[in-house]
């Protein structure tokens, strides 16, 4: 009885493994395992019945080839048939589920429509797939990385080689920086063991609290810190390593670029380090250092980010917090006396925190800080921008549609305010509200509608992440 039994359940474990062809859907899966749950019921019953008789033991006949095998204790003829065939079957299954490709592959997928209402810009609609390129209004906090469709492979091989492919048209890291559909092509390799790992190609950047994927966050858009001040990704290798509660990896990479331009050689060094504090807590701290693009349109200029985040998770409450701090050589907005570059500086603080109501209904608040001020202001990546609200304010546009920046010395500094909540609909869906007022100390966000400059801004934004 019991190798019947062994032999069922291994059946029924090797149903649920994805097969490459001829694959059953839930449903049909569903229904034979009760099936078989149902026929070794009534052979149990059978042989308990037939357990206090002890019948002697007879040969069989079994598949071509096969020695003859004695039934075994309290089984007739046709069932001890029954039960090489599932045999059989069993070992067919098996051995087709260990030598498959899709062994160890876990794909998923989302979508995210996202209705979107900017004041300022005098635009309200659905965005999806809209291309993040310069020649439609480049990247922007109300044009982040949500409104995208992401497919996302991840596989992990027989000695722990892991590999990640995610697809992400328009709206992915690859869209920012060359209008390829890659977000993620990466490889984890372990080296000395598993704790020790070799990282190479295409990776998102990992600093600060927040994440990129829509699914993966509370609110619709991002923090000011995550949009206006951080990396898009890093292309290159380097090391993770594992000891404890903390977990440490940075890479030698071109930095939001998969190829360097003629005369550029120097590449960054891009880290990050997590440390567990408990199953509640966290903290975090990351930096690149190297040279990246100056929006001067000069060459590659030296460039210094850190940043250090947390979280505590409890109960019903989320907390998270982060600051950074960056400078880039001759990046700034503002020119010296001399007409000369200068250096871009800016430090920043965002904070989130978000209860649930009950199980399904969270509610968010989200504030953020960027201090821009000094020598007329410039970001990482970002001159003076009339719908991010970076600059020493504006006057007004040229004939030729150029903004007429004010000849001073001070850089806006930047504020956000977010409210909303998210609301798990079922086990795929999730719908999101938000609120969200951008301000300034100087006019620096333009009202296209009017062609006026004003020191704020209101946007609102729904959107339905559907995920599998």
């Amino acid at each position: 009885m019991t190798i019947w039994r062994s032999a069922c359940l291994a059946l029924a474990v090797a149903a649920i493994f994805p097969l490459p062809a001829a694959a059953q859907s839930n449903a049909e899966l569903l229904k034979e395992l009760r099936a078989l749950r149902d026929r070794v019921t009534q052979l149990e019953d059978k042989l308990k019945t037939a357990e206090a008789a002890k019948p002697a033991s007879a040969p069989v006949a079994t598949a071509p080839g096969w020695a003859a095998a004695p039934v075994p204790a309290g089984m007739t003829d046709d069932q001890a048939r029954e039960l090489g065939r599932l045999a059989v079957k069993v070992d067919a299954l098996e051995d087709q589920r260990d030598s498959s490709p899709f062994k160890g592959l876990v794909i998923s997928g989302s979508i995210d429509p996202v209705f979107i209402y900017n004041r300022a810009q005098d635009r309200a609609g659905f965005q999806l797939l809209d291309n993040v390129g310069n020649d439609n209004g480049g990247y922007a906090y109300d044009n982040s990385f949500f409104g995208n469709a992401t497919i996302d492979f991840q596989k992990e091989f027989e000695g722990g080689t892991q590999l990640r492919l995610t697809l992400m048209p328009d709206r992915g890291t690859g869209a920012s920086i060359g209008g390829s559909i890659i977000h993620e092509a990466s490889a984890s390799i372990p080296l000395t063991d598993e704790n020790t790992r070799l990282l190479v190609g295409q990776i998102p950047d990992w600093s600060g609290y927040e994440l990129l994927p829509s699914v993966e966050n509370k609110l619709i858009t991002h923090n000011l810190l995550f949009d206006l001040i951080a990396p898009f990704t890093y292309t290159g290798a380097g090391l993770e390593v594992t000891r404890g509660d903390w977990v440490v990896k940075g890479v030698l990479a071109n930095m939001n670029s998969t190829k360097r331009a003629s005369g550029d050689k120097t590449p960054v060094l891009a880290y990050r380090a997590d440390y567990t504090i408990s199953e509640y807590a966290g903290v975090g701290f990351s930096g690149v250092h190297g040279k990246a693009y100056n929006p001067n349109d000069v060459s590659d200029t030296g460039l210094n980010l850190f940043e250090v985040d947390g979280f505590f998770i409890r109960g019903d409450w989320t907390l998270q917090g982060q600051a950074s701090y960056g400078r880039q050589t001759d990046a700034a907005i503002g020119r010296n006396a001399n007409d000369g570059l200068q250096d871009a500086q800016w430090w920043g603080l965002s904070a989130l925190a978000a209860y649930k109501f009950d199980p399904r209904l969270e509610g968010v608040i989200r504030a953020d800080y960027i201090n821009n001020r000094k020598n007329g202001g410039g970001l990482l990546g970002f001159g003076a921008d009339s719908i991010n609200g970076i600059g020493p304010g504006f006057d007004g546009r040229d004939v030729d549609g150029n903004l007429i920046v004010r000849d001073g010395q001070h850089g806006a500094n930047r504020y956000a305010l977010s409210m909303g909540g998210n609301y798990r609909f079922n086990e795929y869906t999730l719908f999101k509200l938000e609120y969200r007022f951008d301000f300034a100390d100087r006019r620096v966000f333009e009202y296209v509608d009017k062609g006026t400059f004003k020191k704020n801004n209101q946007l609102f934004g729904a959107s339905v992440v559907v995920t599998f």
